[in-house]
């Protein structure tokens, strides 16, 4: 393709060489100012200059291994080679994109393959992200059923937009931010507490993590199904988030699969559909909730998205499910994480402060704990009295500076690491963070220098009150 002179002045490889090295002075200028103040506080103000799978390389070539892999975007990890071939393909191929008025084949054939993955379930809409797959799935369920009310559970995280918002289960996120839509909180695992929003009559679904993003935790054995059960005999809804559990990330499929007779009415999925590189979410559901959406010609455009099964996003989300078939990515992830997880199970007893590990497949949260012994104890409590959640990242900083690992906290205020590496780690990633974190560990019960760092993070948690 020739490009015409006018247009030859655009050199973006030349532009990045030029200006790369500002990358944080224009953040600061011109997006959110507080991330890369947040950054520099905690050391975590790295250059990385390119990537690979499950790992970054800076420009002095040290790599750092991925366990946070996007907040789950990076689901086969950065620059999987046939995800990179079915982007370019597609650009070459000059598809006749975004008409608005015609049916093009790839939304089709990726609706087709990951219904094949979730034989209960008969439509899909693309969206563009997790919480606008939130978003449908919410509108979907309050006019199907022609009832306001939408459950969810405490310390839920669903999103970020006024409505998932309203199903979010953190203060934190909805303060300063209502009125917000009349939607109830219910605890994960007390289906006492929602027999009664249900026995109201007003209640058009219940929305659940069947593993919570905030502090990994799992939803009690049992529950998905009583609760469905509970749902359907009160004529709503289950509303199944997998936008970070779907597509592999616990060993199944969907994380709902790990508990037999589970079938969602409508399931949310984004993030690793993506291929990390095209922005793509989809709400799949059953045949009757679209068609009562969808009654009517006059009805073709109720709910609609403008850059919704684009043909880049597409390619991007057929290339993702075809890698992950032929290279039992989903396997991978079950046989990885229980191995991660039982290393990690096996340092319990060796450390005061490490709590419980809990979690399915490569979701797993490491939660810390106050610790017996007086010293100890003592550090601890003054760290709680700070700002909780400052020992979390205590370890956090650590493994990122003097071991070249990147993880993050699981929420704001909890003692709770969530690991979510890409799906394609191995033996050799697991070995690399169990030695890592060991030596964390190690430092943190012996009162070494990531306890001079804590005093750094105590004087910026007074200062912020």
């Amino acid at each position: 393709m020739t490009i015409p002179t006018g247009q030859r002045e655009f050199d973006l490889g030349a532009l990045l060489a030029e200006r790369g090295a500002e990358r944080y002075e224009l953040h600061a200028k011109y997006l959110n100012h507080q991330l890369p103040r947040m950054l520099h506080t905690i050391g975590f103000d790295k250059v990385y200059e390119r990537a690979e799978g499950a790992h970054f390389w800076d420009a002095e070539g040290n790599d750092y291994l991925d366990m946070l892999a996007g907040f789950g975007v990076m689901g086969l990890g950065r620059h999987h080679p046939v995800v990179r071939k079915a982007l370019h393909d597609v650009l070459d191929a000059r598809l006749a994109d975004l008409t608005r008025f015609d049916c093009q084949p790839l939304p089709g054939l990726l609706a087709e393959k990951l219904l094949a993955h979730s034989p209960h379930l008969d439509r899909v809409f693309f969206g563009n992200s997790g919480t606008e797959a939130v978003e449908t799935a919410l509108k979907f369920a309050r006019y199907a059923t022609g009832r306001p009310r939408i459950l969810y559970c405490t310390h839920a995280f669903h999103g970020l937009t006024t409505g998932s918002l309203s199903v979010n289960g953190e203060d934190g996120f909805r303060d300063g931010f209502a009125p917000l839509l009349p939607d109830t909180a219910v605890p994960l695992g007390d289906l006492d507490a929602l027999a009664r929003e249900l026995r109201k009559g007003d209640v058009a679904a219940l929305i659940v993590e069947p593993i919570q993003g905030k502090g990994v935790h799992e939803a009690p054995p049992g529950y998905l199904r009583a609760a469905q059960e509970l749902l359907h005999k009160h004529k709503a809804l289950l509303i199944a988030d997998e936008v970070q559990t779907g597509l592999g990330r616990t060993g199944d499929f969907y994380a709902y699969q790990h508990e037999d007779g589970v079938e969602p009415d409508l399931v949310c999925v984004a993030k690793a559909l993506s291929g990390g590189y095209v922005p793509v979410g989809a709400t799949l559901g059953k045949d009757w909730i679209f068609k009562k959406v969808y009654s009517s010609m006059d009805r073709v455009l109720v709910h609609s998205a403008s850059f919704g099964s684009n043909a880049q996003a597409m390619a991007a989300g057929l290339a993702v499910l075809s890698v992950m078939e032929n290279e039992q990515v989903v396997a991978n992830a079950r046989a990885v994480g229980e191995q991660l997880k039982s290393r990690l199970t096996e340092l319990v007893d060796k450390y005061e402060m490490l709590s419980e590990i809990r979690g399915r497949g490569l979701m797993i949260g490491i939660e810390f704990g106050r610790p017996g012994s007086l010293k100890l104890r003592s550090r601890w409590t003054v760290l709680q009295a700070a700002r909780k959640g400052l020992f979390a990242q205590m370890v956090v900083v650590p493994l990122l500076q003097r071991h070249r690992i990147l993880t993050q906290v699981s929420g704001d205020h909890l003692e709770v690491i969530k690991l979510i590496p890409p799906l394609i780690i191995g033996e050799a990633d697991v070995d690399r963070f169990v030695d890592a974190f060991t030596a964390v560990m190690d430092d943190a019960h012996g009162g070494g220098l990531m306890w001079d760092f804590g005093k750094t993070l105590i004087k910026q948690a007074v200062a912020n009150r």
